[in-house]
């Protein structure tokens, strides 16, 4: 067991890599926690303070200045004692206590809420990232000393915080360029949700390593043997990947272990540019490198500044080996990433290096500025900030990141809103293309506009960016919108004429805005699109804007308009499903197909023409498609509808009677299977889908889980 860290050896650790610091303000803080912590237990049965030191010597492995450290030290004062912010700045002064906010304002954020809820919480962790990055650095440090303590917490907890962790905390490593945070944070993620996994693959690549140890040093030897021939000084290391990004790879391309050729990844480093390049030329003439698996980052970094050459080649024994080639400033950012800088620490203002990193940051600011609709807001977080990317060129050179599967009209919104609003054709590379076509990496990507050109609906379907795909809903809307208004108007005019009433002299008079405040749509177009929309009816709104007129002439028999009005408002239908629209059962209601949504899910309802509601789940992207004006509030009613169908892909490995283990698991959760179909693959691998019939969400749920932890089973999804 590792001895608990004392405060000496977080300012030894400071001074060794920044003699000037300021070590004082680091002990003061260390005293004040350990006063305010006194008689604070965590759950190991350690004094509160084990953790808030644990925190701060892990800045200084990140090599974070001392007002940093001291956040770490004090980061929990405000949420778990009697601490007030004023107290912290009056002690530690104003950068201390910023930096102390913006973590006890993340530490509130809990993400095993609602979706709507966690949308709202990424806005206020975007913005504290926006005011000063150290914020979720030393959230990050937080996180990692909990995730490595997580062992003392209920099986629930566990899963809970390992899936948030996965879900959010490793992407934002990665993206600051942290790995080894980012790879430990993964590795004890999957620890915790596929336990069995983690266990199974942690003991091969143990024994991997174990038998190809003489390999590895072999290996190492005859790169430094060759280098030292040449004068050249290196580090040359063989280390295993982390086991997280193996089981990614293998479930990804079906692939065992012993097919895996790049288990062990090796390193050399060395003291400039021009060696990189030159240490690159002697491994090759050592061993034949593997076409099409050659990478350089040295000249086209990734937006978060990692730099290297990547290398496959044909090594010893006709084995493929990975080789990266840096130099040490570049190795030390490859894994310390923004923290291996400290342009950010001596001034407030960015230097142009560090603008370029975080134009992620500032591109999903401007987004949940622009987005008030929340699920909507989230979706393009998740599309934007954890996804890979492809590298492309201006007909200028200028590089542009993007999504991987990127198209040309992605291409056009990342240049500006206009180039994708007028986006009529693209070449690349020279060659006019469809907009659909699929980037590659060194691309060069010329767009043709059209002033006439107007974003199609049918875009959704194939771009990749939440920009693009925010900038295209918005104006698929405002088209919708405007259709639904005239509707709305035409709707009023003529429910009107039957009591000799002029709309525009209602208009005129004021009458429609009064309406319009007191029906709370605020305005006259925002109720004539509600009455488009079907969210109210004519009758009603006729009746409040002439109530002392007469009876109106009775209505003609109901028109092909008419019947389309009435199927809307679901006038005379009876809702199915066990769904609850806004506190009525009386509805005509549908399921949608792309989500199929199960009681227990979130979900919402939106009004569909000439179809009544159809119920999305509250993260179908489909339904973020759709015009938030159209969003009815639905509910499960509780009262235990009928099963739905549900679709599962189950990974496994070709062995027999594990599809009776399956079916067992089926059976046991009071599940029937109506459809099955089972496929062998290659390597000894088996695809089975499944069509199950289940009664709600957390039935599914628990049956996934008791499948995953069958063995023979490498993966289960819900289609």
């Amino acid at each position: 067991m590792i001895a608990p860290r004392r405060i000496e050896d977080i300012v030894e650790a400071m001074l060794a890599y920044h003699p000037g610091a300021n070590v004082d303000l680091i002990r003061r803080a260390y005293m004040y926690s350990a006063k305010v912590h006194a008689g604070q237990i965590r759950k190991s049965g350690e004094p509160y303070l084990v953790h808030p030191l644990e925190v701060a010597f892990l800045l200084t492995q990140l090599r974070l200045d001392e007002a940093s450290v001291a956040t770490g030290l004090l980061h929990d004062t405000v949420e778990d004692t009697l601490t007030t912010l004023d107290d912290v700045k009056t002690m530690f002064g104003p950068e201390v206590a910023l930096l102390v906010d913006g973590v006890t304002k993340l530490s509130q954020i809990r993400f095993d809420t609602d979706e709507h809820k966690q949308a709202e919480n990424f806005r206020k962790m975007l913005v504290a990232m926006a005011k000063d990055i150290r914020v979720i650095m030393v959230k990050l440090a937080d996180r990692l000393h909990n995730m490595r303590t997580l062992t003392h917490l209920v099986a629930a907890k566990q899963q809970r915080i390992a899936q948030e962790t996965m879900d959010i905390y490793v992407p934002l490593a990665n993206r600051l360029g942290m790995n080894w945070v980012k790879s430990e944070l993964e590795d004890l993620s999957f620890c915790y949700l596929q336990a069995r996994d983690y266990q199974d693959l942690k003991l091969k690549v143990d024994n991997l390593y174990a038998e190809r140890k003489e390999y590895v040093d072999k290996v190492i030897h005859v790169i430094k043997d060759e280098l030292a021939k040449r004068s050249i000084d290196c580090e040359v290391q063989g280390r295993p990947k982390n086991l997280y990004s193996l089981f990614k790879k293998m479930a990804g391309r079906d692939m065992a272990i012993e097919d895996v050729h790049d288990v062990i990844a090796f390193r050399v480093l060395v003291d400039s540019v021009s060696r990189c390049y030159e240490v690159l030329g002697h491994v090759h003439s050592l061993w034949h490198p593997v076409p099409g698996r050659f990478k350089d980052y040295i000249a086209m970094p990734k937006p978060n500044r990692y730099q290297s050459l990547h290398t496959t080649v044909i090594g010893p024994e006709g084995e493929r080996i990975e080789i990266q080639i840096r130099t040490l400033e570049m190795h030390q950012v490859a894994e310390e990433g923004i923290a291996a800088h400290w342009e950010y620490k001596e001034s407030a203002k960015m230097g142009e290096k560090s603008r370029q990193q975080f134009a992620w940051l500032r591109q999903l600011l401007e987004v949940q500025q622009d987005l008030k609709d929340p699920n909507e807001f989230l979706d393009t977080v998740k599309y934007d900030l954890f996804t890979d990317e492809v590298f492309v060129f201006t007909p200028k050179g200028e590089v542009i990141s993007l999504k991987r599967g990127a198209t040309p009209v992605d291409f056009a919104f990342s240049i500006h809103s206009q180039v994708g609003t007028h986006c009529s054709g693209a070449k690349v590379n020279g060659r006019m293309v469809p907009l659909r076509h699929e980037l590659k990496n060194g691309d060069v990507v010329e767009i043709i506009t059209n002033p006439q050109q107007k974003p199609s609906k049918d875009w959704l379907a194939f771009v990749r960016t939440g920009r693009a795909k925010s900038k295209i809903r918005a104006f698929v809307r405002i088209a919708e919108r405007e259709r639904s208004r005239d509707v709305g108007r035409e709707l009023l005019e003529r429910e009107l004429k039957r009591y000799g009433v002029s709309l525009q002299r209602l208009i005129k008079e004021g009458r429609m805005q009064a309406v319009a405040e007191e029906t709370h749509y605020g305005n006259e177009d925002a109720l004539f699109v509600a009455l488009g929309y079907g969210r109210a009816t004519a009758a009603q709104i006729a009746e409040k804007l002439v109530p002392d007129k007469a009876t109106p002439e009775p209505a003609a028999a109901p028109s092909a308009l008419g019947q389309f009005i009435r199927k809307v408002a679901g006038i005379g239908s009876r809702g199915t499903g066990g769904v609850v629209v806004q506190g009525m059962n009386d509805v005509l209601l549908r399921f949608a197909r792309c989500c199929s949504p199960l009681p227990g899910d979130p979900i919402v309802g939106f009004i569909t023409r000439g179809r009544g509601i159809t119920v999305h789940s509250t993260n179908c992207t489909r339904a973020l498609d759709l015009d938030p004006a159209r969003r009815i509030e639905v509910t499960w009613d509780g009262k235990g509808a009928s099963g739905r169908p549900v679709s599962l892909r189950i990974l496994t490995a070709d062995r027999p009677g594990i599809l009776a283990m399956i079916s067992q698991a089926f059976s046991a959760n009071g599940i029937n299977i109506s459809q099955a179909n089972c496929k062998v693959t290659s390597k000894d691998r088996a695809i089975n889908t499944f069509e199950v019939i289940v009664k709600d969400a957390d039935q599914l749920r628990k049956v996934i889980k008791e499948i995953r932890d069958l063995g023979g089973v490498l993966g289960v999804e819900r289609l």
